[in-house]
């Protein structure tokens, strides 16, 4: 998973900004208020203002109440580290005017990305922007150091100039940064076009762009999956937990050029993704804690929730049908049998991957044929999990006298989920006499010309052999009398 960068959008922490205006002002600061500095540096001399000489600026921000907030007001104290914030109003500038929509713009952006920053030349830049921003004079008669602390305008060439070089470069960095990816934003969540196999992995994208169209980069986005999981989280996960219907938030950063890419692994049929992240609002919004003594304080932010979804179709893994036509006797394939594969009825067709019925031209259940010395016929990307059969049409050659089209040799089974399925179908060879037994008519007589007459030639031999036998009777009777 991709993790977040150093300058990361995640804001674990309300970041306010403290806008002490004109309009907003209504007492001068206690000189002992509680100010606790953040981030930020020192510049001297500080700006004078009711004539008062000030040794140094503290340009940066402030911890109140374990949080950093940002002062867009220039030379007014820090609020108490004890007081508590409250959803306000719009922010206005130090003169209580609107503030012009790119700088509205600006500010949020930069709250957002650079509010919890610790990195002292980054809150300077920060703070000088924010001031330069609300506070800048509108005539040279606003910096008069005459004037109070409510009516001295920001003197930004002045503090600019009081800077460190890294935070001079900061400033320009930071504004850069706020013109080029300034809101409002959009996230988009895009799924795959085609459909998805549960249990496989699909490429989904998160997309966040600016106010430009461009891609924002390095910004975190939290996931929230529906009938799925992330791919390295289902690789880790056992293999009885792989059905869970939800995964828990996962975050992501986008990339440079403002898209994250993350493989997702359905365990339903809707699989669903849906990402949310903080944005920069269109316009800062004020906090108005609480009205002291000595000042009133608000507080401002800059951010706003996006979110985005998208969800795409899924199916089990496709099986595999194989069919087997034997004769019953011998176990032997049989080769050119037409059988045709059906759903559970042996009437209904069974349906491809996509849910379609596997018909033929007549519209009836496609029909396959056996082949070759194992006699078998393969069937793929079939639904899964479904019950097919398959029923035999025509038997092959030297099988159909056992044949019954009124009820033909059939087998059935349920498909499982990206499994294979063999189906037997056997076929009882046609039954062929090979001896008559013993009394037995024959069905078939062969029959040859004959006549009443015995030919000379048989007649002939028998006369010889007649005296053959004769000479052989004698010969052995002489043999016993001679013996004796």
């Amino acid at each position: 998973m991709v993790r977040s960068a150093r300058l990361g959008f995640a804001v674990r922490f309300l970041v306010a900004t403290l806008l002490c205006s004109m309009s907003l002002v209504v007492f001068a600061p206690a000189a002992s208020a509680d100010v606790q500095e953040g981030a930020g540096h020192r510049t001297t001399p500080g700006q004078s203002w009711g004539d008062r000489e000030r040794a140094y600026d503290w340009v940066g921000s402030y911890v109140v109440g374990g949080k950093q907030v940002f002062c867009v007001s220039f030379a007014l104290k820090a609020p108490d580290t004890g007081e508590v914030y409250e959803p306000g109003d719009e922010l206005l500038t130090k003169w209580g005017t609107k503030l012009p929509e790119d700088v509205a713009a600006n500010i949020s952006y930069l709250l957002l990305r650079y509010g919890d920053t610790q990195d002292a030349d980054e809150a300077a830049a920060l703070a000088h922007l924010l001031h330069a921003w609300t506070a800048a004079p509108r005539s040279p008669a606003d910096l008069d150091p005459a004037k109070p602390f409510d009516q001295i305008g920001y003197d930004v060439d002045l503090q600019f100039g009081k800077l460190p070089q890294g935070a001079k470069d900061a400033v320009e960095r930071l504004r850069a940064d706020a013109e080029a990816n300034r809101g409002p934003w959009e996230a988009i969540v895009t799924a795959p076009e085609e459909e998805q196999t549960i249990g496989d992995e699909g490429e989904w994208t998160i997309t966040v762009t600016n106010a430009a169209g461009e891609g924002v980069p390095d910004v975190p986005v939290t996931l929230t999956l529906t009938d799925a999981r992330l791919a390295e989280e289902a690789e880790e996960a056992p293999e009885e937990d792989a059905d869970t219907a939800d995964s828990a938030p996962s975050t992501v950063t986008t990339g440079a050029d403002g898209t994250a890419v993350i493989g997702v692994v359905p365990t339903g049929e809707n699989p669903k993704v849906g990402a949310s992240l903080s944005a920069p609002a269109e316009r800062p919004y004020v906090q108005d804690p609480v009205t002291t003594d000595t000042q009133r304080v608000v507080s401002t932010g800059g951010e706003q929730e996006l979110t985005a979804e998208a969800t795409v179709a899924a199916r089990t893994a496709p099986g595999i049908v194989e069919i087997a036509k034997i004769d019953a006797a011998s176990g032997e394939g049989i080769a050119g049998a037409v059988l045709r594969l059906t759903a559970s009825d042996k009437t209904a067709p069974a349906l491809d991957q996509e849910g379609q019925p596997l018909v033929g031209e007549d519209g009836k259940p496609a029909v396959v044929t056996t082949e070759g010395e194992d006699g078998t016929a393969t069937i793929e990307n079939l639904r899964t999990p479904q019950e097919v059969c398959v029923v035999e049409v025509s038997a092959p050659s030297g099988y159909d006298d056992a044949f019954d089209p009124g009820d033909p040799p059939s087998a059935c089974g349920t498909l499982d989920e990206g499994g294979t399925l063999v189906l037997e179908v056997e076929n009882v060879a046609n039954q062929v006499p090979k001896t008559i037994p013993a009394g037995a008519q024959p069905s078939t007589i062969a029959q040859s010309a004959t006549t009443s007459n015995a030919p000379v030639s048989a007649l002939l031999g028998m006369g010889v052999l007649a005296l053959v036998v004769s000479g052989l009777v004698g010969w052995t009777v002489r043999r016993r009398f001679t013996g004796r």
